[in-house]
């Protein structure tokens, strides 16, 4: 961790870790979301601490499209309060925080993370389950951190099949099957906030590990889809690739809500710095689409 973070208090709907947990880390607001001002590093560090204690926990890797979720969406919002720790994953993210004066180190990016934080606990010998993603991916995903990690305590992986989080008998399988496996960290790719909704269930049988959602990385790691590459990553060009892949599944969420959301997240950025510097209260805010 920084030596120069200075702890802040989020707000009571985050208070669900004890004092020193919540304060970790600095945390800067965007539209009212508790960020942590953390690097990917940092983030490695600060998990891999907590696993070597016994403490479990949730990260959750923030997008532009979770963001306009959680902005539109009271059950969204009531489902992140729960989360431990918020990094942005997004350029646009880390590009608003930019304008609003209160900048983040860097992006945390949730298919990056994947890798990084699998090669942390195949040295430090924890285990990790992959949970989630298509028929098949798992396992390959998991056979590709096994080439990559040779050490890695692969404890299990499992895909349920569409429309279970409705089936009982197969939601307690997932939870008997998670609980036998006592992994340190699992990833749920399940796509937001489907996989939120299973981690906040997971979090009470698995008090001692840590769960992130993950999205459609394993598909990346699996090699079904092909990442940008770094460049296109620091552009924030990334969901072009994406939509260039999968464009009848991603049109809409890219076209029709992402860039009129982003436009009015970049506007309301800029507004609220000024209203800082000018310390003008009470300016109406600009609307944020959905």
């Amino acid at each position: 961790m920084r030596a120069d973070y200075v702890p802040t208090i989020v707000d009571a709907a985050t208070e669900t870790r004890d004092e020193a947990d919540r304060d970790a880390f600095e945390r800067v607001e965007l539209l009212g979301l508790p960020l942590a001002v953390v690097s990917e590093r940092e983030t490695i560090e600060y998990i891999m601490s907590e696993v070597a204690t016994g403490r479990g926990g949730w990260i959750c890797t923030m997008n532009l499209d979770m963001v306009r979720q959680w902005r539109r969406s009271a059950e969204v919002r009531d489902l992140v309060s729960n989360i431990d720790i918020l990094v942005a994953d997004g350029m646009p993210l880390v590009w608003a925080c930019a304008l609003r004066g209160t900048p983040l180190p860097e992006r945390v990016a949730g298919s990056t993370l994947i890798v990084s934080l699998t090669q942390a606990a195949a040295e430090a010998g924890n285990s990790i389950f992959l949970l989630g993603g298509n028929p098949g991916t798992a396992e390959r995903a998991a056979h590709e951190l096994k080439r990559l990690c040779p050490q890695l305590r692969l404890v299990g992986t499992l895909c349920p099949p569409p429309g279970f989080e409705t089936d009982a008998d197969y939601l307690d399988l997932v939870k008997t099957t998670l609980r036998d496996a006592a992994p340190d960290i699992v990833f749920v790719g399940l796509g937001f906030p489907k996989q939120d909704r299973l981690i906040l269930e997971l979090r009470q049988i698995l008090p001692n590990a840590w769960l992130m959602g993950c999205g459609i990385s394993f598909s990346f790691i699996a090699g079904e889809l092909r990442r940008a590459s770094p460049l296109f990553q620091m552009l924030g060009l990334e969901w072009a690739v994406r939509l260039a892949q999968e464009p009848r599944r991603l049109f809409r969420r890219y076209m029709v809500h992402g860039i009129p959301f982003w436009v009015a997240l970049m506007w309301r950025s800029l507004l609220d710095r000024s209203a800082d510097v000018s310390e003008q209260q009470g300016a109406p805010p600009a609307r944020l689409n959905d």
